[in-house]
């Protein structure tokens, strides 16, 4: 039950009851409700905007670990691009020069993903710059491997022929300096033993007593061993492949068989004083795509300094040749 309010009336010195009217209390409950109301929107939003639920203070944490995850990958992406710009300009400035390829060009390395959009999808997030950055750098970071790791094989391809082509260069001398005689005669204009005319003399005569080693100068196959050729005698013809081709000539007998591959260093023959020829020796020619060059500019793989001075000294004396 309401308490009863009343008044003092100066008029006529009385107490009178105060009388409540309706439309006024309904106007204040109205008043109250309203407040009220606009109160509790206001504590929402308030409380929606600056305080956390459980949910999204575990999503706030989950999106501040993630983009904490984003820096730390870019990080780890600026250390891969450093190690991978030291590799690319190794193989550039290095590898691909000693295997005589040409350089890779920057582009071609760095170049972009061109046509549609690839990254529309990440677009429109809090973090869509981050994220798209992220992606565009490994898609990037991803391209440049796969070309260095392209160029990395083509140069193993390189190297082994590299290695294949210096094993097949007939690259060291024939016969032992310790089973040598002397270099008899060089390659160029020599007198014949036979008609004392001068002439040319394609390759190298090595004297040596009859029997001696002969020594295959490279890697190849050898395409004949016979005495088939006018003026060689017993004599074997080595394909070292790369255009390359050794013969010896006037042996005394065989080791080795057609279509034998053999080694640099394989002991082939003997020496001996077959088809035309003034005494037991080796007469040595070297072939380069068919044309005969200067054995002399091969004996890198067995002689000193001193010993290839020697021999290149008394190679380009114009004297009497053996064949």
């Amino acid at each position: 039950m309401s308490k009863v309010k009343y008044y003092y009336d100066s008029d006529t010195l009385a107490y009178r009851k105060i009388e409540r009217k309706t439309g006024k209390t309904i106007r204040n409950i109205l008043v109250f409700i309203f407040a009220a109301s606009l109160f509790a929107l206001l504590f929402v939003f308030v409380a929606g905007r600056y305080i956390d639920s459980p949910e999204e203070k575990a999503l706030r944490r989950e999106l501040s670990n993630m983009q904490l995850q984003f820096n730390v990958l870019n990080k780890k992406m600026t250390a891969a691009e450093d190690v991978l710009a030291n590799v690319e300009e190794r193989d550039n400035n290095i590898y691909r020069i000693y295997f005589e390829a040409n350089p890779i060009p920057e582009e071609q390395r760095l170049a972009g993903f061109g046509g549609v959009n690839r990254y529309k999808k990440l677009e429109g997030y809090d973090n869509s710059n981050l994220i798209k950055t992220t992606s565009q750098r490994l898609d990037q970071l991803q391209k440049r491997i796969v070309v260095q790791s392209k160029s990395l094989d083509e140069i193993k391809v390189m190297a082994e022929d590299k290695e294949k082509l210096l094993a097949a260069i007939p690259a060291i001398q024939p016969v032992s300096n310790e089973d040598l005689t002397r270099m008899a005669s060089g390659y160029g204009y020599r007198t014949d033993p036979f008609t004392k005319v001068r002439k040319f003399h394609y390759g190298m005569d090595f004297t040596a007593p009859r029997g001696t080693p002969i020594y295959a100068s490279g890697d190849g196959i050898v395409n004949r061993a016979d005495n088939k050729s006018s003026g060689y005698g017993n004599h074997i013809r080595i394909d070292h492949g790369y255009g390359y081709v050794s013969l010896y000539a006037h042996m005394y007998k065989y080791n080795v068989r057609k279509n034998q591959r053999v080694k640099r260093g394989d002991l082939i023959g003997f020496v001996g004083s077959t088809g035309r020829s003034e005494a037991p020796h080796l007469h040595y020619e070297v072939f380069k795509d068919g044309e005969r060059i200067n054995p002399i500019n091969f004996y890198y793989g067995s002689l000193s300094a001193e010993e290839f001075d020697a021999m290149l000294q008394h190679s380009n004396l114009e004297n009497e040749s053996l064949d």
